[in-house]
């Protein structure tokens, strides 16, 4: 009977402490900062929602100068990413499977753009190819090409700093996937190329899939690099965060309404990849 009540006791004090802590034993004191950053993230974007012009949605998106800036940012942001894809993957297969001396600096280096500052990501573009850039000038001496300014420089501001986002998504998937199924393919007779397109790919398939959904939307919304590099003059078409940047000095619902645009792309990137996630948790 002793043991009994003893047990009793000490049930009732777990459930009496874990009452006191809150769900799943959560301090209460960490509970309250937790609610308040939560609502401090999620807060900005209802009040985007209930800012929002719905009335007037459809027709200031269906206006010319909103078109031809989802246009250019669709258009650009596809082929950064294609830019990324052709790069990155190797570049992930390189540092997730072959040994070789500094690849921590190498990694170290891939993952810099994600934390540098944007306008410094342009300023570092016009530095190397700028017209007197290390490489601007000769391209603009011996080929007659000039990067900055330009379209294709949306591009490269938008692959510079989107890239990484593939890179890391791939090279976690590869560290991931099982080698056996690669090493049984080289023991077989193929070749690693074979291997490579035959194996790995397939394996890494949803890792690939995930980076170029991210890969993708950061394109979309780059704007400091992009601005920084490619500027923004009068007569040409912006990119779409820039053309909310501009609408904010003139037309404030407008701006709201290109801002509907991005959250759109941004809810639908994480549906896609919320299988992804959810699975790797």
């Amino acid at each position: 009977m002793r043991v009994l009540t003893t047990t009793r006791r000490r049930m009732k004090d777990t459930t009496r402490r874990t009452l006191h802590d809150g769900a799943f034993g959560v301090p209460l004191v960490l509970m309250v900062p937790a609610a308040a950053g939560l609502a401090f993230l999620v807060l900005p974007l209802a009040g985007l929602l209930v800012r929002a012009p719905w009335h007037a949605v459809a027709t200031r998106m269906a206006g010319p100068p909103v078109l031809e800036a989802l246009r250019l940012s669709l258009v650009t942001s596809s082929a950064a990413t294609v830019a990324a894809v052709l790069g990155g993957v190797p570049l992930a297969w390189m540092l997730a499977r072959v040994a070789f001396r500094g690849k921590g600096v190498v990694r170290a280096l891939v993952t810099v753009p994600l934390i540098l500052p944007p306008v410094v990501g342009g300023v570092a573009l016009l530095a190397l190819l700028g017209r007197h850039g290390l490489i601007g000038t000769w391209l603009g001496s011996s080929l007659h090409l000039t990067a900055p300014f330009t379209p294709a420089a949306v591009v490269l501001a938008e692959t510079f700093m989107a890239a990484p986002f593939l890179v890391i998504s791939v090279e976690g998937a590869l560290r991931g996937a099982d080698s056996r199924f690669e090493e049984s393919a080289t023991v077989l007779g193929a070749s690693r190329w074979t291997v490579f397109r035959r194996v790995t790919l397939p394996l890494v398939a949803p890792g690939i899939a995930a980076g170029v959904a991210l890969c993708w939307a950061r394109a979309l919304g780059e704007f400091g690099a992009t601005v920084t590099f490619a500027g923004s003059f009068p007569g040409r078409p912006p990119t779409m965060p820039l053309a909310v940047y501009l609408a904010l000095e003139s037309d404030p619902e407008a701006a709201v309404a290109l801002s509907l645009v991005l959250l759109l792309v941004s809810v639908t990137v994480l549906a896609v990849l919320r299988r992804h996630w959810v699975n790797a948790a």
